[in-house]
């Protein structure tokens, strides 16, 4: 091989790398002799992704279930992937700031659509017979769309209606979690009481969930939209997609969902719950939890219709 002067230059860029972290790069030049080449199935993983998935019954539906919703939590890693970046990016430009927020927004556009493979890819016999083994699991103890929420917006707009009015920037972490608006959905509607499915929840996420809220408390998307210059706060198109944004999280993909579930559980005779005993219909309809990250960018009309024309 020739040493040009475009490989020499590399070398070089090489050999300060490492310096740099107080490496050898004749050591790490050798490694690269025994080194074997990467393959695609090496680099995604692909084995141990293709044997994530273990079912609790012989309902071959209940497969469809299961990788579905592994690939809404990968969905949702990208989702806090695309985030993380931007709150933590010390002023973000305008173009930057957009990009971001609809990498995001397709992301949730993705999950939303996706729906139909739920609603639509699985026998309501089969679903209404491996639910029952699921029982006390819900998707409401997926803790990464918890941190998408608190990475989304201010506490408040989180809190239970019921308890807004008792809450502030200034109410403790540990306060203001007990009286967000899931909570409702994971207690006992008949005695107020925490079910397992919430205390379990709690066991695990509790701590990471604090620690979250308080990382995110003064960085999360809403605040760093509010430390923009007024010009840029402005724009009309980061405007539409902090709007396209909150949107799609709050109504449209919520109702893909309410709807996937409406089929199922509905299919029953008698009232029916979710798999975690929560009213599901005042738990997952948009109209009834008024969640919205962005008051400030709607009408007052618009805010007082969140959710009903859909």
């Amino acid at each position: 091989m020739e040493l040009t002067t475009p490989i020499l230059d590399k070398l070089n860029a090489l050999d300060e790398k490492f310096r740099d972290i107080n490496q050898k790069t004749e050591t790490h030049l050798e490694g690269l002799i025994w080194a074997k080449p990467i393959t695609y199935w090496d680099y995604i993983q692909t084995d141990a992704l293709l044997n994530l998935q273990i079912q609790r019954t012989t309902l071959p539906d209940e497969m469809v279930f299961i990788m579905y919703h592994q690939v809404n939590e990968l969905l949702f890693k990208m989702i806090l992937w695309e985030v993380e970046q931007l709150c933590h990016t010390e002023q973000p430009e305008t173009g930057y700031f957009t990009e971001k927020l609809m990498r995001i927004s397709r992301y949730f556009d993705m999950l939303t659509t996706s729906f139909d493979i739920m609603k639509e890819g699985m026998e309501v016999e089969q679903y209404m017979k491996f639910r029952n083994t699921l029982t006390p699991a819900s998707g409401f103890q997926s803790a990464q769309y918890r941190l998408i929420e608190f990475a989304s917006t201010d506490l408040i707009n989180l809190i239970d209606y019921r308890y807004r009015a008792t809450i502030d920037r200034n109410t403790p972490y540990e306060h203001a979690l007990e009286h967000l608006y899931w909570q409702a959905a994971g207690k006992d509607y008949k005695t107020g009481e925490k079910t397992y499915l919430l205390k379990e929840f709690e066991r695990k996420y509790k701590g990471e969930f604090l620690r979250f809220m308080e990382e995110y408390n003064t960085i999360n998307i809403w605040r760093k939209f509010k430390q923009l210059p007024q010009e840029a706060q402005n724009d009309a198109m980061l405007v539409k997609a902090m709007r396209h944004y909150d949107y799609t999280v709050n109504v449209t993909w919520v109702m893909g969902h309410y709807n996937a579930a409406k089929k199922y559980i509905e299919s029953a005779s008698g009232p029916q719950e979710a798999t975690g005993g929560s009213d599901w219909k005042k738990y997952m309809h948009p109209r009834y939890q008024r969640r919205i990250f962005f008051p400030e960018l709607w009408t007052e009309e618009e805010l007082r219709t969140w959710g009903e024309n859909v």
